[in-house]
């Protein structure tokens, strides 16, 4: 299950996390070339001062992390889509300067991913782990 992880030094309300979660699901899905059901999305909220991105000099500007823990198998070219997907919505939603943005992915093996009832095999074009 990729794990998606959004850090911001600002404030985001109940609606907008639930809507920019479903925005993220659905480019991962379509992008990566897998279901949806095995997503999951972490939005984290900090302070102005407790994000710090070395191009961003003011400390007052919103700022945006994403860490996503992938299965192996990606080309790079599906990373780099994801990723500028990523940061356009954090622009369109947000209003966070695409200099103000960080995106790192971490691959792993299939197994390295667990849901209760098995852990999930490695990515394949066109899979759904879940209806595997």
């Amino acid at each position: 299950m990729p794990h998606l992880q959004f850090e911001f030094n600002f404030h985001v309300s109940k609606e907008q996390k639930r809507m920019f979660a479903e925005k993220i699901m659905s480019h991962f899905s379509e992008i990566m070339d897998t279901g949806t059901g095995h997503i999951g999305v972490t939005l984290r909220e900090f302070d102005s001062d407790s994000l710090v991105l070395g191009r961003v000099k003011n400390s007052e500007e919103p700022v945006a992390y994403v860490n996503a823990d992938i299965r192996k198998g990606r080309k790079y070219e599906q990373r780099r889509k994801l990723a500028l997907a990523f940061m356009d919505e954090i622009h369109s939603f947000f209003n966070v300067a695409t200099n103000n943005m960080y995106v790192i992915f971490t691959e792993h093996e299939g197994e390295d991913f667990h849901l209760y009832e098995r852990a999930l095999k490695s990515w394949s074009e066109g899979e759904d782990p879940l209806k595997d």
